[in-house]
């Protein structure tokens, strides 16, 4: 459990030639969920970095009692740094440095016996339930390593910043790539906006990837660099933040992909209109067919069918989860649960997670395309749609937003935010109820929207009003 520092990049080279399974660890969990994904690890060696002795303390607590042994301890501090220690945890324990000065030139490198045998544990992020440790395949992850020197255009020596967390797919499984193309990388410990423009300019970073979070980091930031920056954003992505930071230099590209793919599966120029990806090589198919039949939908860019995966990149399945790895590869091929359509044209564009689309007086409504609306407001900073219960409709939409720091609430009317939607979307999308205040998020920090359906269908029905407005 580490940051993105050098020791955390070490051991994606390290326990594999050792002959071991790495699992880096979500450093945003807490101590509940950290308990639940280590019982079912149940791993021999821990290594942790000194900001997270604690939580990893009180995970220990809580499952102590089911623990029959502790994991040898590894504690990673920064040079000449006294730090905290592991002397409340019990078991062995060493320092990673003095780990690392144990070690011996004529180590012989244990090879996996079967190019299908597990190189590593991901955990889903838990959005929908329980974390899910999905196992990748030495074969997948040497694949996808090699394809995404394609996918994100790599080329000669690229300098890259590490934006993405090592723990999400293994930094997209970037961390191999870079050792792939004799790339640099550049660490950060903590990302901010300055930390990333600073970097930029000393190193001559070529390459940083990462959700919406990045792109809006750097939007509100403003600061231009000196050269063309190629940043790789897997997620929702506002047109208006996009313009801005490609406006200031950069070159964005919009990914799509899931853990169980081994990140990005698809990449495309944030500019390109006539391609739905850049060509991923290792990929057999991507398409989007009728769950049900598996018939592929017809490219009209209005049928809509579940979008799923069928290749050597995908993972081996879920960890002691056999019941939810043979669901997920039913009639061999991986189903994503996202809905989307294929245009005359091959672009797949996607409409929404099959639990979260809305379905309204015989319109379907896509969440994800009302929240781009709502995000592209100057004012809002958070924005999550869901579906309200509707005796006329069925469903219609329910907006939740979060001003930026900037704004108090009051600042800004319900009807200024339905007005603003009415402009950019047609009536059946526009949302009907609009409640501000903060989004519940998971230890991940992912929008809970099951708790925000339970909200929204808590509320009483504003008869006589087109929308209702809580805060």
């Amino acid at each position: 459990m580490a940051p993105n520092i050098p020791a955390l990049y070490d051991l994606h080279f390290a326990v594999p030639m050792a002959g071991a399974v790495l699992s880096a660890l979500n450093t945003k969990l807490d101590a509940a969920s950290l308990a639940v994904i280590l019982e079912k690890l149940e791993a021999k060696f821990m290594f942790i970095d000194y900001e997270y002795v604690d939580v990893i303390v009180k995970a220990l607590e809580i499952m102590s009692q089911n623990m029959a042994k502790h994991p040898f301890f590894v504690l990673i501090q920064e040079h000449d740094q006294l730090g905290p220690d592991l002397v409340s945890v019990g078991g062995n324990k060493i320092k990673y440095d003095d780990l690392i000065a144990m070690g011996e030139t004529d180590f012989e490198i244990v090879k996996p016996k079967d190019e299908g045998d597990p190189i590593s544990v991901n955990f889903t992020s838990g959005s929908t339930g329980e974390p899910k440790g999905v196992l990748y395949s030495h074969k997948a992850a040497y694949l996808k390593s090699l394809a995404s020197v394609r996918l994100y255009d790599m080329g000669v020596a690229p300098v890259f910043l590490w934006t993405v967390d090592m723990f999400r797919c293994n930094g997209w499984c970037c961390t191999w790539t870079m050792a792939a193309v004799g790339g640099t990388n550049i660490c950060l410990r903590n990302v901010s906006a300055k930390f990333i423009f600073d970097s930029i300019v000393l190193h001559n970073v070529t390459h940083l990837c990462g959700g919406p979070a990045i792109l809006n980091l750097i939007a509100d930031a403003s600061l231009t660099v000196p050269f063309k920056v190629r940043l790789i954003v897997a997620g929702v992505l506002p047109m208006f933040r996009v313009m801005k930071v490609e406006g200031l230099g950069y070159t964005v590209s919009h990914a799509y992909g899931m853990t169980e793919v081994l990140g990005p599966a698809i990449v495309k120029p944030w500019r390109s209109t006539n391609e739905h990806k850049k060509d991923n090589i290792v990929v057999e198919n991507v398409d989007v067919k009728e769950p049900e039949t598996m018939a592929s939908v017809g490219h009209d860019g209005k049928t809509i069918g579940e979008v799923m995966f069928k290749g050597n990149t995908l993972m081996l399945g879920y960890l002691k989860d056999p019941k939810a790895t043979e669901e997920a590869f039913k009639d061999g091929w991986y189903r994503t649960k996202d809905l989307g359509v294929i245009h005359p044209n091959g672009v797949i564009q996607l409409k929404d997670r099959a639990k979260d689309i809305i379905f309204t007086g015989g319109e379907i409504i896509s969440t994800l395309e009302v929240e781009a609306v709502l995000l592209s407001h100057p004012k809002v900073s958070e924005a999550a749609v869901v579906g309200k219960r509707d005796d006329y409709s069925k469903e219609t939409p329910c907006a939740f937003v979060k001003f930026k720091e900037e704004y108090y609430y009051g600042a800004m009317s319900c009807q200024e935010i339905v007005e603003f939607c009415e402009e950019r979307l047609p009536d059946f999308m526009v949302p009907r109820t609009v409640v501000f205040g903060e989004l519940p998020v998971n230890s991940t920090g992912k929008v809970q929207k099951f708790t925000l359906r339970v909200k929204a269908n808590g509320m009483h029905s504003n008869i006589g009003q087109k929308n209702g407005c809580h805060t």
